[in-house]
């Protein structure tokens, strides 16, 4: 796909004079990484994290306001009353323990950044002091929102209901790619990441001996049909044009090895990437799960939650992100991508009634990087300053023509 020259106007980079700042800037920002790296925080536990960049803010000269959505930072800076673009960075980490050996790696047992939260939250700090670095010369007010809780998929929806939208014409996110090699980032219009639910089924049975199966009913046997009864029904039941994904990650059931469990606990993740289909899922499984339980004797209880909408990058502003790559990285170093993820983004909740659009930061080295999640998950930090270059020039070429 190509990029309209139209969206190539605008500031240049070395017009506005950023290069040098950058350069001065990264030695402190990769000792800021690493700090992060060596301090992970969960979900809503991002408190030293939440202190950290918001000291740095300030530091800067933004206006700050903390405990945004919980343990939220957001910060503004430049002239009221006209037009307002967002840049959103997560902040949190995951319950992995780190296997990756480096001096930075986590000092925290059993928690690890291995989403690339910390890359995040570091180059939304070095796009916040470029921004400062022009002073009075911003055209536009700029907030930047350090969201806490991504994992869970709850922080964005926190900071929404505490008024971090309020105002927003554009809303743009970054996420780290491992796929994708490091001085290269890839740009998707339309359906960038999945629908996503958490989905917790207990089957029920009845207890027996081991040695009398017939005498009751088996709940382990019954979740192995479930488990194995929902692949086959989506792919026979549901439109292959508009792929499902059920998976389960957690299985708890049985007292002890000689008598037939009465219940059974599965909890897994569904996806998919059409919204419509999204809606009638968690009616479509729960008589699906029902029918196999009752068909081999058991009874069911099912509990679906929510837990994103599928991201949507609106066309232009995507366009707009492309041409600033293009012309900081060149055309080559810019991947137009063929398929969506059917991993989940809760950037899409802040979409919600707004325009906006996340693009993939490439993070992997000569020897390659290992997926997110990972414990040996270690990204290239010189994917820090081509996010920052790619964010900031974005930024102000969405400020001289607002689209």
């Amino acid at each position: 796909m190509s990029v309209s020259p139209a969206l190539r106007s605008g500031p240049t980079w070395d017009e506005v004079h950023l290069e040098q700042p950058l350069q001065e800037l990264l030695p402190e920002l990769i000792k800021l990484r690493r700090h992060l790296h060596r301090h992970p925080e969960l979900s809503g536990h991002e408190r030293q994290t939440a202190a950290l960049v918001a000291g740095e803010l300030r530091r800067w000269g933004w206006e700050v306001r903390e405990a945004v959505g919980r343990t939220g930072v957001v910060a503004e800076r430049g002239p009221l009353g006209g037009p307002l673009v967002a840049l959103r960075v997560d902040m949190d980490a995951l319950p992995i323990e780190e296997r990756t050996g480096l001096p930075w790696a986590s000092s925290h047992q059993g928690l690890m950044h291995a989403c690339g939260h910390d890359i995040h939250t570091t180059v939304g700090l070095g796009v916040a002091a470029l921004l400062a670095a022009l002073g009075e010369s911003l055209t536009a007010r700029v907030r930047l929102l350090f969201q806490p809780a991504e994992e869970t998929a709850q922080g964005a929806a926190w900071m929404r209901a505490d008024g971090a939208m309020e105002g927003v014409a554009a809303l743009f996110g970054v996420h780290v790619f491992p796929s994708i090699a490091v001085g290269t980032v890839g740009v998707r219009c339309g359906s960038l990441t999945a629908a996503a639910g958490e989905l917790e089924i207990e089957v029920l049975g009845e207890s027996g001996h081991g040695a009398r199966p017939h005498q009751s009913t088996d709940a382990i046997w019954i979740a192995a049909r479930v488990v194995s009864g929902l692949q086959e029904a989506i792919s026979r039941r549901l439109d292959p044009l508009h792929p499902v994904v059920v998976s389960f990650g957690r299985i708890e059931g049985g007292k002890a090895f000689n008598v037939i469990a009465d219940h059974v606990r599965l909890v897994g993740t569904v996806r998919c990437l059409d919204a419509a289909v999204h809606d009638r899922l968690p009616g479509w499984i729960e008589d699906t799960v029902h029918a196999l339980c009752r068909g081999h004797g058991g009874e069911a209880r099912v509990h679906y939650r929510r837990i994103s909408p599928p991201v949507h990058n609106d066309p232009d502003l995507t366009r707009l992100v492309a041409a600033a790559a293009v012309d900081l990285l060149g055309d080559s170093r810019v991947e137009w991508l063929e398929q969506p993820s059917l991993g989940a983004e809760d950037f899409a909740a802040l979409l919600e009634g707004h325009r906006g659009t996340m693009f993939r930061l490439g993070v992997a080295g000569p020897a390659g990087c290992t997926p997110l999640h990972s414990n040996t998950f270690a990204p290239d930090e010189d994917c820090l300053a081509v996010g920052i270059r790619v964010l900031t020039l974005s930024l102000l070429r969405w400020m001289a023509t607002p689209c």
